[in-house]
């Protein structure tokens, strides 16, 4: 039973995700991993069953208040909501890295903007590549252009044991200016409405929150509620909500006011909020996403037979590759822009294979340019999640190769402590 001194301590702001062990748990990414791949596959398999029109009862559920724009079905809520939590704690992590981190010098900055941009201009070529025949159909031509940041970055956790940590951020980079320079094509091309109106009100609560992280407030009452307000505006605008997630942790100050070395806002808000986004966020946004129907072997090799599902195919497997990786050694071949040191070209191009998962946002150009409820729009759906597999697959025999040959480097300095090139054994000494 617990004595009234302990209330304080137990009832805490914010102990729970900062001391638990399950928050420890979650905190780790390849928990965050596995139980988004677990959430996926239940959808998969469920939507693909007799009882798929329960997966998408649950999925098509609406709840929320009509008179604030925010009557929403569960998967709109997840795509839309729970994603701009993980969003939050990307811009709050790569803040870091372009304030403290790698990233603070440009000439390697430079690299995984240059990428983001290359693996959207090639997979867009690729897929107007298949299309220009009379049965394709051009409309299409952003769908392959987005990388699945939360997808990415879990198979990257699972994958990884021993690779280096600036291949992740990379990844991380390159995915959220990728589905920034996204959720603009949507605006330009795939928008008939961006209310500006609501946008400038964003600003306010924007401005606010702010204010408040500048001057180093972790005052959850006040802060949550602007955080709220700001994303609330930026949806009713028809820009894709999670760009607030993204602004929201960019405004958080890295570095201490005092000047010490001790953790700073973004790196508390960071700890505090990562076993929500990995443990609840993503895994529930992978399970309403993921749940595309093919219609058995029939219905799969029907839709790999339209020009507009190879085109989405071939633009997330090869074009996401190639743009990536290529944009990435032009820039570094001839600009003074340089890669990480402890990355090869040979993690590059891995890691560019694993860009070509496309979900959200893919599935989400695929709507707006075929939703009519056609046989075009389910063939969208399989193209995108069999671009997204096999891009998976082939990440992942590059990546565990240069997995292990990590490791064996790990392994041998482990045993060789001074660094003089011969096994240290019995209690350090060389033999």
């Amino acid at each position: 039973m617990p004595t009234q001194s302990d209330k304080p301590r137990l009832f805490a702001r914010g102990s729970f995700l900062e001391n638990s062990r399950v928050a420890e748990i979650l905190r780790a990414e390849t928990t965050g991993g596995i139980l988004l791949i677990i959430g996926a596959l239940v959808a998969i398999i469920w939507a693909n069953t007799p009882w798929s029109d329960g997966y998408e009862a649950i999925r098509d559920f609406v709840v929320g208040p009509a008179s604030l724009h925010l009557d929403l079905s569960l998967g709109t809520w997840a795509a839309d909501g729970l994603l701009a939590i993980f969003f939050f704690v990307v811009g709050l992590e790569l803040k870091r890295e372009f304030v403290a981190g790698d990233l603070r010098d440009p000439r390697r900055a430079a690299l995984p903007v240059a990428a983001a941009v290359g693996g959207m201009a090639a997979p867009a070529l690729v897929y107007v590549a298949w299309n220009l025949s009379s049965r394709g159909d051009l409309s299409g031509w952003a769908i392959p252009t987005a990388t699945d940041i939360a997808f990415a970055v879990a198979i990257l956790a699972v994958i990884s044991t021993h690779l280096p940590t600036g291949l992740r951020t990379f990844l991380l980079t390159l995915a959220v200016v990728d589905d920034l320079l996204a959720i603009t094509i949507i605006a330009l091309f795939y928008t008939q409405d961006v209310h500006l109106a609501y946008l400038a009100l964003a600003v306010l609560p924007l401005a606010a929150f702010t204010v408040l992280v500048q001057r180093r407030s972790r005052n959850g009452f006040l802060l949550l509620p602007l955080a709220l307000i700001a994303w609330a505006l930026v949806h009713a605008s028809g820009v894709h909500a999670t760009v607030a997630g993204v602004l929201l942790g960019f405004a958080v100050p890295v570095l201490r006011r005092d000047g010490n070395d001790g953790p700073g806002l973004a790196e508390h808000f960071e700890h505090l909020l990562r076993p929500v986004s990995a443990g609840f966020a993503v895994p529930v946004f992978a399970f309403f996403a993921a749940g595309v129907t093919i219609g058995g072997l029939d219905g799969l090799m029907d839709s790999l037979r339209d020009p507009v599902a190879l085109g989405i195919v071939f633009g997330l497997v090869v074009g996401k590759t190639v743009g990536i990786a290529g944009s990435t050694w032009l820039l570094a071949r001839f600009t003074r822009a340089e890669l990480d040191d402890d990355l090869s070209w040979s993690d590059v191009i891995g890691m560019a294979m694993l860009a070509g998962i496309g979900f959200t946002v893919s599935l989400l150009i695929g709507e707006l340019a075929f939703g009519d409820g056609s046989n075009r729009d389910d063939h969208v759906k399989v193209g995108v999640l069999v671009g997204s597999l096999v891009a998976v697959i082939l990440a992942s025999v590059v990546l565990r190769s240069r997995n292990r040959v990590y490791r064996a480097i790990h392994a041998r300095e482990t045993l060789d402590a001074d660094g003089d090139g011969i096994p240290d054994v019995y209690g350090g000494r060389d033999t």
